[in-house]
């Protein structure tokens, strides 16, 4: 798959801006969330925004905003300081945007075992491989032209560079 392929770089550079983040910790783990929420909460808004809904119609189901909200509430959290979206103006854009927000589900099963029973866990439990499936054989079949692959490229880098500055920002290391 080309969004696999390409963004690669820009996946290993997010896996290694969250690996900071010590799940077992409930100070980081805090963190974590709260960097998962202000690149989350804006990429779905921006993806409703755009109409994603006429794109994926389960999207209402796909959405995990109200989960990481859930848990950020229960360690006594407000919403954190949501960055800017990507403007997603066409299916494409669109598409990109899911790709790595979607991804970004399949990890969290893997991720959630190292969170203490004792912490909230609903944003990082809600797995879904079936959803995956479904939203590559729609990529496969919507990115056929280069330019619909090139649009989807360049917003899913973006979405994937949203996360990487979130959980930079929640470290404390400032982006350059």
């Amino acid at each position: 798959m080309l969004l696999r392929e390409s963004t690669r770089p820009d996946h290993d550079r997010v896996d290694a801006a969250f690996a900071r983040f010590d799940l077992g910790d409930p100070v980081d783990y805090r963190a974590f969330l709260l960097a998962q929420a202000s690149a989350l909460l804006p990429i779905e808004a921006a993806l409703t925004a755009a109409g994603v809904q006429e794109v994926v119609c389960d999207w209402p189901q796909r959405q995990r905003a109200s989960r990481v909200l859930a848990d950020l509430a229960d360690l006594g959290l407000g919403t954190p300081r949501a960055l800017e979206a990507p403007q997603l103006g066409s299916t494409a854009q669109m598409l990109g945007a899911l790709y790595v927000v979607e991804g970004s589900r399949l990890g969290g099963a893997m991720l959630a075992r190292r969170v203490p029973a004792h912490l909230p866990c609903r944003f990082l439990s809600d797995s879904d491989s079936s959803r995956w499936r479904s939203l590559v054989a729609l990529i496969d079949h919507e990115l056929a032209s280069p330019a619909s692959q090139a649009a989807a490229l360049a917003s899913a880098r973006a979405a994937f560079a949203l996360f990487e500055a979130a959980a930079h920002a929640q470290a404390g290391v400032r982006v350059p």
